[in-house]
């Protein structure tokens, strides 16, 4: 009898114990006070540099524990790079086999309006593991995008404003790809057909949308603004666009484009008021709105338009270079009254 109760207080005891384990094992570990922990992991980490960002941040409640069973499931030599998401509450085991089985959290790229080359290559190194100078080195070099029919002036006109999702450790050759397929996808037949119909390529209707996106917000008068721009193309004139003007100076404060702004950048390629043509690359990433807003171009004779002097934002379409000043001194005469510089 006495025997049968020692097996018995046995068994609970070694039950008692199992559960206990089971318990710390499966059950809440995490530390931080927060909903969720970003634990990053970089390429050629080891499990040492895991378990000292893991104790630096005091993620783990146990990190000796977690240590011992990480190691027990053959953890080591299978830390894989990335993101991964920790939620308040996890267990020591969901979190290793999360890490073990690669099991990222993706991280959503959102691409609006960049001007320029280095701000795409700031803006992505910030979210991503590789960094600003690895694709800026990919973006300015012309042999890595010879066979995409681009250079480093166009390069730009591969991203297309959307949202993408990305693994955090997606070199910079895996996120030009990317981006440059989902561009590919973006002209469809019937984009590509509309841009044929206003003699232009794909890439020049993206360069023009940039101008206009600089030029105005204002979506229900970007077809007559495409139209402005695409008659002075047809008829051999300069665009004479203020925003390129911006983009050669690199003055994208300016509130009114001057002259001593047009002479100083005169040997730029950008300067539409000196050379004639489209430049050379766009001068931000129009949205998608403003692409097919330039595609659905209006079919006018304006060849010139000037901001509206009550500042609605809108502009005065003109044909004639007479009325175009008439509608430019009255905006000129509502700045300088304001003082606007």
């Amino acid at each position: 009898m006495m025997f049968r109760k020692l097996l018995v207080s046995l068994f609970i005891l070694v039950l008692v114990v199992i559960l206990f384990l089971a318990w710390k094992v499966t059950g809440s570990n995490t530390a931080f006070k927060e909903d969720k922990y970003a634990l990053y992991i970089k390429t050629g980490s080891s499990f040492e540099n895991v378990m000292q960002t893991l104790r630096a941040d005091s993620v783990i409640k146990d990190p000796g524990l977690f240590s011992f069973i990480a190691k027990k499931l053959n953890l080591p030599p299978k830390i894989k790079a990335g993101k991964y998401e920790i939620r308040k509450g996890a267990g020591i085991w969901g979190i290793v086999q999360t890490i073990r089985h690669g099991k990222q959290t993706p991280v959503n790229l959102v691409i609006t309006k960049l001007r320029t080359k280095e701000d795409f290559a700031r803006f992505a190194g910030q979210r991503l593991e590789c960094d600003s100078l690895a694709i800026i080195t990919l973006l300015n070099n012309n042999d890595s995008l010879q066979s995409k029919g681009l250079d480093t002036s166009n390069v730009m006109t591969a991203i297309i404003p959307n949202t993408y999702s990305f693994f955090w450790n997606t070199t910079a050759a895996a996120l030009f790809n990317r981006l440059y397929n989902e561009e590919k996808k973006f002209w469809k037949e019937e984009r590509v057909q509309k841009a044929r119909n206003l003699g232009l390529t794909p890439q020049q209707v993206y360069i023009l949308a940039s101008v206009i996106e600089e030029e105005t917000n204002k979506y229900d008068e970007m077809p007559l603004m495409a139209s402005v721009y695409i008659n002075r193309l047809n008829k051999g004139m300069p665009l004479g666009a203020d925003p390129t003007i911006k983009f050669a100076s690199r003055n994208f404060a300016a509130r009114r484009v001057t002259l001593k702004m047009i002479s100083e950048s005169a040997e730029s390629p950008y300067n539409t008021y000196k050379n004639k043509g489209l430049p050379p690359g766009p001068i931000c990433t129009p949205s998608v709105k403003t692409i097919d807003a330039t595609l659905d171009a209006a079919a006018t004779n304006y060849l010139y338009f000037c901001a509206k002097p009550d500042f609605s934002g809108y502009h005065a379409f003109a044909v004639t270079d007479t009325e175009h000043f008439r509608n430019a001194r009255a905006y000129q005469k509502a700045l300088n009254r304001l003082k606007i510089k």
